[in-house]
């Protein structure tokens, strides 16, 4: 699904050309996180797709295997920030923001489907030579990968982590596995035009109005952190996201989950603001080398929530 404001909130300091994220400790319900600028900095770097589009992203540390790491729809690289210390130490870690995201206006006419963030992420790879990456989606990015094997297989891929996604949002009489469990072809019409009358509140209501109170009741009081991720939301431009969830909400990867031969982490929030526990068991079910992690009480981005337990579950799954 989305990562919206549970992790995207962070990315309102990227103004200010500096890393941040956002701590836990400070709970404003369904995104438990303050906001403040962060020592670490690393230089913005780029490469450009076969399409002529440059695409945004950060690198550093040094070790392999090499972690590419995909944020979520409208977040940025700085999803990750939290986890760069450990992961750096062990690891050279790439984090691109996705084409449409991270503030950055498209040059040029390509809508960012999942069907070109996958092309580009082949591009990425070609480009910089990388081979048994660990490649780790959350959300939108676990769509982006999930795309990439259909249309790539796992080529230049050893292991990959996919954190609280389903392979189709859209529900159906004989799909109970999707956003909400309850988002059919009507509804997710609906939201489509939400999106175009009001993009920013379209964004948090489709967090907030899932199934996580806690996100519910902060999002009704309006508690800072969705107050922010508001303002930041306000400035990012709407159509490119839009066509971009769109592309999400028409894709069906549930023939391409028994493709993946090499290992699979898969992370999921025990309360997830969009998927029941049972998106989670049907994935790794589908999956020949997976293995599940289900962090109880943690909503769509468990890896902010527990991110000590996350680090440490990566690092053993990589060398595993």
């Amino acid at each position: 699904m989305v990562s919206i404001i549970l992790v995207e909130c962070g990315v309102i300091v990227a103004e200010h050309r500096t890393e941040a994220y956002c701590h836990p400790s400070h709970s404003v319900g369904a995104s438990p996180y303050s906001f403040f600028n962060a020592t670490h900095r690393s230089a913005m770097s780029h490469f450009f797709a076969d399409d002529g589009e440059k695409i945004h992203l950060h690198v550093s540390g040094n070790g392999t295997p090499p972690i590419v790491m995909l944020h979520g729809w409208t977040s940025s690289h700085q999803e990750w920030f939290p986890f760069l210390q450990d992961l750096n130490t062990h690891h050279r870690v790439w984090r691109w923001d996705a084409r449409g995201h991270g503030g950055h206006a498209l040059s040029q006419p390509t809508p960012p489907t999942v069907q070109r963030m996958a092309r580009d992420l082949r591009n990425l790879l070609e480009t910089y030579d990388l081979e048994e990456v660990v490649a780790v989606g959350h959300s939108m990015g676990a769509l982006t990968l999930w795309q990439y094997i259909r249309d790539y297989g796992c080529d230049r891929l050893g292991k990959i982590c996919l954190i609280d996604q389903s392979p189709k949002l859209v529900t159906a009489a004989d799909w109970p596995h999707g956003v909400y469990g309850d988002f059919d072809e009507h509804r997710s019409s609906a939201f489509i035009n939400e999106l175009e009358q009001d993009f920013p509140e379209a964004v948090l209501r489709l967090g907030a109005l899932g199934l996580n109170r806690r996100a519910r009741e902060k999002y009704e009081a309006n508690a800072k952190g969705w107050a922010k991720a508001r303002e930041w939301l306000s400035q990012l431009p709407s159509n490119p996201l839009i066509a971009c969830w769109q592309s999400l909400t028409e894709a069906d990867y549930r023939d391409v989950l028994q493709q993946i031969h090499i290992p699979a982490l898969l992370i999921y929030g025990g309360e997830s603001n969009f998927y029941h526990s049972s998106t989670a068991h049907y994935v790794a079910a589908r999956i020949p080398r997976a293995l599940l992690h289900i962090y109880e009480g943690t909503d769509h981005s468990p890896h902010q929530w527990q991110r000590e337990r996350f680090v440490r579950d990566l690092l053993t799954f990589v060398v595993g």
